[in-house]
This record gives structure tokens, sequence and C-alpha cells, in this order.
């Protein structure tokens, strides 16, 4: 089956590529299931400290589900089985207990648009094309596929998104919310590298109990789990990363933290 799903290390950063760039990287059945354990490798590797989100090449991040699967994929009772691969992928990439980055050239579209609403941060270079035109096709999107979107641009927004399902270019994303940043597209891979570098210096165990303490705030506040919280705010200040920090500070060094 064409398309695939490559992952590079560099340092303490994982780059989670999305390789199928005859289609502008559109993702497949297969593809769709290769996320989940991939998500689950990464966050279980003490060596990778941020994850970043990009397609192969520079003409797109992801434009979508692959629609040529979909006649087969995505009608009568497969289309259930379909949409649950969807939502166990987004739940995977969401539920990364480390900083996700997602790294946008070109179409971000569909299918692309929901995988880099589950990143922590998103930057777009300046040829960036957002939409979700599920209207133009007839797909029904559940709550899954819209609670992110809602979440990071507001309901307003995500109305207009999906009741025209028009395509907006990226200082309209970076308007409503959707980008946290746009860079010409030619800074864009070093921007985010540097970017990445910064974040994986800093303390993993604060970026996760910083990580779990945001998702436990996007919860309603019934089902939120604070003891989870508390417990990843205890790891912090029993870890010798801590006792790094503070002697780092005193000694006016950078501190060199180890993730325990």
């Amino acid at each position: 089956m064409p398309g695939q799903i490559r992952v590079e290390k560099d340092d303490h950063t994982a780059t989670v590529v999305f390789d199928h760039p005859e289609r502008r990287n559109a993702i497949t059945t297969a593809m769709w299931r290769e996320i989940p354990p991939i998500c689950r490798e990464l966050d279980a590797d003490p060596d990778v400290r941020v994850v970043v989100l990009r397609g192969s090449g520079d003409v797109a991040f992801v434009s979508g589900a692959d629609i040529s699967q979909f006649e087969e994929s995505r009608t009568g009772d497969n289309a259930a089985n379909y949409d649950m691969d969807n939502v166990e992928a987004w739940s995977a990439i969401a539920g990364i207990d480390k900083p996700v980055i997602a790294a946008i050239h070109g179409f971000c579209v569909g299918g692309g648009c929901a995988i880099a609403l589950c990143a922590d941060l998103r930057y777009s270079a300046d040829d960036g094309v957002f939409a979700i035109p599920a209207a133009r096709l007839g797909l029904g999107y559940g709550q899954d596929g819209l609670q992110n979107l809602i979440r990071t641009v507001g309901t307003a927004y995500a109305k207009e998104i999906f009741f025209t399902a028009r395509r907006f270019d990226a200082q309209e994303a970076a308007a409503m919310g959707l980008v946290n940043r746009v860079l010409p597209k030619a800074e864009l891979d070093g921007f985010v590298a540097k970017t990445a570098a910064s974040i994986a210096d800093n303390a993993p165990l604060t970026l996760r109990a910083s990580k779990i303490a945001f998702k436990d705030l996007a919860r309603p506040e019934a089902e939120r789990q604070q003891d989870d919280v508390a417990g990843a705010i205890a790891d912090c200040f029993g870890s010798e990363d801590y006792a790094e920090g503070v002697r780092a500070f005193l000694e006016k060094r950078p501190p060199e933290f180890q993730g325990r």
C-alpha cells in the first residue's frame, strides 16, 4: 500500500513524518492505524523530549484522508471502523505526555487539520492552506472531530470553517488562533528545529507535569483527575532535575537535565 509514517530522531527531538507525497501526504487507512503505536513508543522513550509532526517535503503537511479509499473504507459498516481509527489516532497524538509541535507547509486540510489540532503548538509557513471540507463530501463529523477545533478557535470560527468548507490561508489561521505563528516558508523548518531544541533543554518532568495539567483543565470540572496532576508535580519536586535546576541557577550556569 502507498504511504507510510517515518520517525526521525535528532538528539531529544523525534519527528513523525507523514510520507505520501504523490497524494500530498494524504493519510491512508493503514497510516491511521500506524499512528497510535508510534505515539505510544515515543511517549515511552526517555530520550525523546519533544515530538514534531510534519509532512514529507514542503508541499503539504497532510492534505486529508486518502479519498480514493473512501468507497471501500468509509461506506456502510466499514464507516464506523474507519471513524474509530481516526479517533484512536487523534487521541494517541493528544495523549503524548510531551510537547508536540506541528510544522505546517502547504496543505493542512480535513484529517490533516484534525491531526494538527492534536499538537500543542502549530507553526505554519506562509503558504499554509487550511480547510475542513466535510460538507463538500457529504461526510458526518462526530464530536471527537469537533472538540479540539472548538477549544482552539472557539465555536463561531469552528462553525464558519465547517459550514463554508472553504480554504483559508495562514494569516487567517493565525487570526483565528488555529496556528501560533506564521513564518516565511524558507524559515519554518529552522525555526521549528530551534524551538524544539529549546524546549528539549528544559526539565522533562516539568514539561510532563505541565502537559498533564493542561489536558486535565480541558476536561469538564467534574471529570478532572487532580490526583494525577498532583502526582506529576510531586515527581518534579522529588527529582534529581529539581536539585540540578536549583544548583545551576545558584551557580549561574545552564542546567543539565536528565529526566529523573
